[in-house]
């Protein structure tokens, strides 16, 4: 494991504090299983809806792709009734009320409904209304936001409900599907900054949880170099100052009140690659098709877009989430960049699978000084949560919950998985929302209301510098 010296994880702080108008920590839940449904979560509504359960998910009815090709005429509804209800107002306000200040959203590529090929996949349909009205409500209440690329064209890893499509085939890593996440990436960034609704935006996450092994992701390194282009290349359209940036573009005054011709106009620009420039000009007719659908015509097309704004945070997984020689995404760095780590004990690798064990490795946690060693600062953990591999105690998940939070807190800060989950007779009561949901999590008293706060300080006194059988830190 590397060291540095004290100041790369005091640089990992102070970039945090510099993005104008943000926290400056991180206090965040995912709102999983809302834009991107994952049955495990969700198993008697999900059965209610119409869905399967089985041992392995490419076996049954159990993504959201699977259902939109079993029920092609009602798939729509369905999932419309479940955006509507999942995720609520009522949700937003005892979010703001527990003091969180941060949601990580996570989505599919089939948000952008023009970019799935309708001739071999099959999502829902609607499901941008839904962002919108939650993104505007997160707004309202000073919650900030992160899209998260969760599941990606193609599927970027195999056998995982969170793909949207539990499959072998994983396709992604692709000229066809890198080109289409780059387009989704160009029309969520014009959305971040012209739909007043995305407001409470303020990063987006360019893939969730790629395959580990670099070797079987090619091409990532160029296609990290391309999301931060597109990214640049819509803010400086768009007149935005990137910093850090030697980047530079005149819009025609021509074009300075129609945004999409302005665009279209910059997909032409040669300071960008040839991959950028087509991402962009694919994008321009998904944006106008948006605009009709949502009343956004005026905005797009016919008003100066040229105004004083903050530029977005692009963020990666960091390189260390990667083994075998990864591109590290701080090398395509322009502008504002974060990192992202997930970390789960309950799914093995990482300590033993005892108390102890876990609160040795994690009150000794090396990833953020790792992660700055290589130019990966600031780091927040955007998916962590309470699930242990044995039967933990309503005592030790007092402790765990305070030995995460602390190790999480000396990086940019966390955001918990999950805000919720369900509580029926299939999850055992609460027996899954005991571990999985912040809420529930707060009820149980686990997690403190004020969540800077810890039940004890000293939580990790007891366990600095021990050693256990571990496989990571």
């Amino acid at each position: 494991m590397r060291h540095i010296l004290a100041g790369l994880v005091l640089s990992s702080t102070l970039a945090a504090r510099a993005w104008a108008g943000q926290p400056t920590q991180i206090y965040g839940v995912n709102l999983g299983s809302w834009l991107v449904l994952e049955p495990w979560m969700l198993p008697q509504e999900w059965l209610d809806m119409g869905g399967q359960s089985c041992a392995q998910c490419s076996s049954c009815i159990a993504t959201e792709s699977s259902f939109a090709r079993a029920y092609p005429d009602t798939v729509d509804a369905k999932f419309a009734q479940h955006w509507d209800t999942w995720f609520t107002q009522d949700d937003v306000n005892t979010l703001k009320a527990a003091g969180i200040n941060t949601v990580r959203v996570p989505l599919g590529y089939w948000i952008v409904e023009a970019l799935v090929d309708r001739s071999h996949e099959s999502y829902p349909r609607g499901g941008l209304d839904y962002l919108r009205r939650g993104l505007g409500w997160l707004k309202d209440a000073g919650i900030q936001a992160i899209l998260d690329h969760h599941a990606l064209p193609g599927v970027q890893t195999a056998g995982q409900m969170f793909t949207g499509n539990c499959t072998t085939d994983v396709q992604f890593y692709t000229p066809y599907n890198y080109h289409r996440a780059l387009v989704w990436t160009a029309v969520m960034t014009a959305l971040s900054h012209l739909d007043p609704n995305f407001g409470s935006v303020f990063a987006i996450e360019a893939i969730n949880e790629p395959i580990m092994n670099a070797t079987l992701t090619p091409n990532y390194g160029t296609f990290q170099k391309n999301f931060v282009e597109v990214m640049r290349a819509v803010e400086l359209t768009l007149g935005i100052f990137v910093p850090s940036s030697s980047l530079t573009l005149s819009v025609s005054a021509s074009v300075s009140n129609n945004f999409t011709a302005a665009l279209s106009a910059t997909s032409s620009a040669t300071i960008f690659s040839a991959e950028v420039q087509a991402a962009l000009l694919d994008a321009v007719p998904i944006l106008l098709e948006i605009g009709v659908a949502c009343g956004l015509q005026t905005i797009f097309e016919a008003s100066p877009f040229q105004w004083s704004r903050d530029s977005l945070v692009a963020n990666f997984m960091d390189v260390n989430w990667q083994y075998d020689n990864p591109s590290n995404p701080a090398d395509v760095a322009i502008g504002p960049q974060a990192y992202d780590n997930h970390l789960y004990y309950s799914f093995g690798g990482v300590a033993a699978a005892d108390p102890k064990s876990y609160m040795i490795s994690i009150c000794n946690l090396t990833r953020i000084q790792a992660d700055a060693a290589v130019g990966n600062s600031p780091l927040w953990f955007g998916e962590w949560g309470l699930p242990t591999q044995f039967n933990a105690t309503d005592a030790f998940l007092y402790q765990w919950a305070d030995a995460q939070k602390l190790a999480y807190s000396k990086g940019a800060g966390w955001i918990f998985w999950n805000f919720k989950t369900e509580i029926s007779n299939l999850t055992n009561g609460n027996a899954l929302a005991r571990q999985w949901s912040y809420l529930e999590g707060l009820n149980l008293g686990f997690l403190t209301q004020d969540p800077a706060a810890l039940h004890d300080p000293n939580v990790c006194v007891p366990y600095m510098n021990s050693t256990t059988n571990s496989t990571s830190s």
